[in-house]
């Protein structure tokens, strides 16, 4: 494969002159110019790119890791993200990692090498610890709240938005609340818990474990949430549902078992996703294009911030 001392030579120029045309320099002789193209048509020459993302320190690549890339949540937020990328001449890269804390290192490890120029991460496996250390290497943003960390961050607060979720749900006479979530361990989910079990104690509720019911993600975990409940003594007469979709299979499930929704059984979902609208499902709206794009700016911006959303319940027919 030709390079530019290759080019110099047959076209009979100095290397510069080549690198000038090469990137559309103007001050280069008509003459000089048309050797250099002459040159780079019988060797057919390529730019090596990676040479000049080096020389230019940027790649105007952007890491995107994600456990699914299936999950409505993570598809609205990809799409603020990849907007943002559109419009700012980026590509970007997809880790996704089904929550395996190896997949994650791959992403922080090509943010290491320069293959990248930064990196988002909406939901994690690996501690805080280990994404530091690579902060050295290029802006890495997080999809959760970490305030006194020399990350940035774009969040919902979720302690905040369960606590007055379940208070919903009491004042409307429910003393039997669980919930569901996609898994137990992460931040979010840790935030969820001290929501739900300060509430407990705020109102002088049992804690029932077995209200907690995770591995919930997708619209068939629905009928799998409703078997649980049947095979409980006192199951909940009301579920927070941490993704709409789940939620819009609990209500279709509950449909085919003839149980009445919401006096039998109220549910809240999340996200506002077009399923809740189309199934009148009571839901907390996040916006979650609009923290895909905060997230993406965060990530060009070296700038540390911390950049929480707001939320709100939208009131319909399941609670």
């Amino acid at each position: 494969m030709a390079n530019i001392k290759d080019l110099a030579k047959m076209a009979g120029v100095s290397k510069t002159t080549v690198s000038r045309v090469l990137n559309n320099h103007p001050y280069v002789s008509e003459e000089k110019k048309n050797a250099v193209l002459e040159a780079i048509k019988l060797t057919n020459y390529h730019k090596n790119i990676n040479a000049v993302h080096l020389s230019k320190g940027k790649t105007q690549l952007m890491g995107v890791v994600l456990p699914f890339s299936d999950h409505p949540y993570f598809a609205q937020l990809l799409k603020g993200i990849a907007k943002e990328a559109l419009d700012n001449n980026y590509k970007l890269v997809l880790f996704q990692t089904d929550y395996m804390e190896s997949r994650e290192r791959e992403a922080l490890q090509m943010l290491k090498q320069k293959q990248i120029d930064s990196l988002i991460i909406c939901s994690r496996s690996s501690g805080l610890s280990v994404i530091e250390e690579h902060l050295q290497f290029g802006q890495i943003v997080l999809c959760e709240s970490i305030k006194g960390k020399k990350l940035s961050s774009t969040y919902v607060n979720h302690y905040e938005i369960f606590f007055r979720a379940l208070e919903y749900l009491y004042h409307k006479g429910h003393r039997r609340i669980g919930y569901c979530i996609g898994r137990k361990t992460g931040p979010n989910s840790t935030y969820r818990e001290k929501a739900y079990r300060d509430f407990v104690e705020k109102y002088d509720l049992l804690f029932r474990p077995n209200y907690i019911i995770d591995e919930c993600l997708y619209f068939e975990d629905g009928e799998k949430v409703i078997k649980q409940l049947k095979e409980m003594d006192t199951p909940p007469s009301a579920l927070l549902v941490t993704s709409d979709q789940v939620a819009a299979g609990i209500v279709t499930f509950c449909q085919s078992q003839k149980i009445s929704i919401p006096d039998e059984l109220a549910i809240i979902g999340f996200d506002n996703q077009p399923i809740a609208r189309m199934m009148n499902i009571t839901t907390i709206e996040i916006p979650l294009e609009e923290m895909g794009k905060s997230l993406f700016i965060q990530a060009v911006n070296s700038d540390i911030l911390n950049k929480e959303i707001s939320v709100k319940l939208i009131e319909r027919g399941t609670a």
